[in-house]
């Protein structure tokens, strides 16, 4: 029997499965892989396997050393380039092939909308747009902090609660980056709110920077255990897509307090 090849439609759900998933995720065992290869009508370990030819494109994951499988193919590659050049655009066809193949379907989610969101005043075309935004936030959470093993990567707090998908560009004004993983940074409330407001940030070899108006109100036990004793060092960088220092660079020059 020949080997059926992937459709771009189930690489668009692999990828979207790569970013959501942690590296040690990429197993036969998970229940997610497992009910999406069962949806798809493939075996856990095809799609496992296809998981770690993704790793084996991610230059992250090569300068780490981790080579995972290098068997990939051209659409393969396809797939990779086309996110990483159109996040905004593939983030939510993904998501929404990727729900439309579980049966998730709009109406359901247009329900939990309605009731979480008081949105029954929109009009339809109005409603799906924020299904769609629903939906990449989601995205974008769950990747972020995924890529930082759901912890804090100033503090380690690993309280899921208490994290938050951070942009680095600020999402009203950089739309073109508001999905990208590498605009992302999972940071606990507190910091993040310091973070989004330019009272810290971080240098050119991601340590950490505090702003001079912080230290306004030293003597301060509460300053001195959130920030200052990470003042200088280096961020836990994620196990995969790294922020971009470009990104990090405009927030220094734009939004941090110096």
């Amino acid at each position: 029997m020949s080997k059926r090849l992937w459709t771009r439609k189930e690489l668009i759900i692999a990828m979207n499965l790569y970013c959501k998933l942690s590296f040690g995720q990429y197993h036969s065992r998970n229940p997610t892989i497992i009910k999406t290869a069962e949806k798809l009508d493939r075996t856990p370990s095809s799609l496992a396997m296809k998981l770690t030819n993704l790793a084996a494109i991610d230059p992250y994951h090569k300068n780490r050393g981790i080579k995972g499988l290098k068997s990939y193919s051209k659409k393969d590659k396809e797939i990779w380039d086309e996110f990483h050049n159109n996040w905004d655009i593939m983030v939510i066809e993904s998501e929404e092939e990727l729900a439309l193949l579980l049966g998730e379907s709009e109406n359901k989610i247009e329900k939990n909308e309605l009731e979480n969101y008081a949105i029954f005043q929109l009009k339809e075309t109005e409603i799906k747009t924020t299904i769609k935004a629903r939906r990449g936030q989601d995205f974008f959470r769950k990747t972020v902090l995924s890529s930082y093993n759901n912890s804090c990567c100033i503090t380690g707090n690993p309280i899921p609660e208490l994290l938050v998908a951070s942009h680095i560009l600020p999402w009203s004004k950089y739309s073109k980056e508001r999905l990208n993983p590498k605009n992302g940074l999972c940071l606990a409330k507190t910091q993040d709110a310091a973070f989004d407001r330019g009272l810290i940030s971080f240098d050119e070899d991601y340590r950490l920077i505090i702003s001079r108006y912080l230290e306004k109100f030293l003597p301060n036990n509460a300053i001195e255990i959130n920030f200052l004793t990470y003042k200088n060092k280096p961020m836990i960088l994620p196990v995969k897509f790294k922020p971009e220092q470009e990104f990090l660079s405009i927030h220094r020059e734009t939004i941090f307090q110096h």
